[in-house]
């Protein structure tokens, strides 16, 4: 797996989210509709595919909490099954919605269904109220909260690894907000990346869509990409760089530091058709070496 091209995911690859980015999912459907799920079962939408976007995931707990109370009668699993082979992403969930409640019941849901508030509770779970007021705007939504979710992140990557990785060309990939990943990038050491080396939410298709990834590998003028994540679309999304990119190698790599876990998160990389399976990020140097 030779590579001259670094590019990362943020969460669960060089930040650790589980009490960040996860617990804000939780906590804003509870906060808003007043029930939830277990965390655990943030990672069985994810795993659903289409879920790069945490708002969205929020979006769909929340629709599911909602039809749940209406009489859906689905577990979370057989629920984000049937998502997963609807094509996966919110408007399956959605469409699934629609496809097991009755009129009546499906109207209840969606006049109770606040995006917007679910929204901008995360964004004060996550950034604490100082933080909202500087990226947001205007006053926090709930009453005063204490420090921000996005203090509880620890980092991932060493800076040996950047070190170790100092004669390729790096780049990163993410569905964050810009602002978010600027706060994550300066905590890493990455922060000196320039913009078109930098994609973020607002900057083009979310994954598995591969265009950001390309963008990068174009600016790096790339022979052969390396793509981290922690995530079933990020897999996915270096197999589409590469159908739209054949003129350069692409290669997904999993790490075990996100959602995906233990030999069960390995296998589901492998069955995806991951490169590489990692423990985590700090093992690619040796990856790469090794194949050098």
């Amino acid at each position: 797996m030779r590579a001259d091209t670094v590019v990362f995911d943020v969460d669960g690859v060089l930040i650790d989210v589980a009490d960040s980015y996860r617990r804000a999912v939780v906590e804003s459907v509870e906060r808003v509709h007043g029930e939830t799920v277990h965390s655990d079962d943030v990672q069985q939408f994810k795993n659903a595919g289409g879920f790069n976007n945490d708002w969205t995931v929020t979006y769909a707990v929340a629709l599911y909490v909602l039809a749940y109370r209406e009489g859906l009668g689905r577990s979370v699993t057989t629920f984000t099954d049937t998502v997963a082979a609807s094509g996966g992403g919110l408007e399956a969930v959605e469409a699934v919605v629609a496809d097991l409640l009755d009129p009546d019941a499906r109207e209840r849901v969606y006049a109770e269904w606040d995006r917007d508030r679910l929204r901008r509770v995360f964004q004060q779970l996550y950034l604490g109220d100082e933080r909202f007021r500087e990226l947001e705007g205007g006053e926090p939504p709930l009453a005063s909260e204490e420090r921000g979710f996005i203090e509880d992140e620890p980092v991932l990557l060493d800076p040996s690894t950047l070190d170790a990785l100092a004669d390729r060309e790096l780049g990163v990939v993410t569905g964050r907000p810009r602002a978010e990943a600027a706060i994550a990038l300066e905590r890493v050491g990455l922060d000196t990346l320039p913009d078109e080396r930098v994609y973020a939410m607002e900057d083009g298709p979310g994954k598995p869509a591969p265009e950001t990834l390309v963008a990068v590998a174009e600016d790096a003028d790339a022979e052969s990409v390396v793509f981290v994540g922690d995530t079933l679309d990020d897999i996915e999304t270096a197999h589409n760089a590469r159908e739209s990119d054949p003129d350069r190698e692409y290669h997904g790599v999993g790490v075990l530091t996100g959602g995906l876990t233990g030999p069960s998160g390995r296998r589901k990389y492998e069955t995806a058709g991951a490169s590489a399976v990692l423990d985590s990020v700090d093992d690619l140097p040796a990856l790469l070496d090794g194949a050098e």
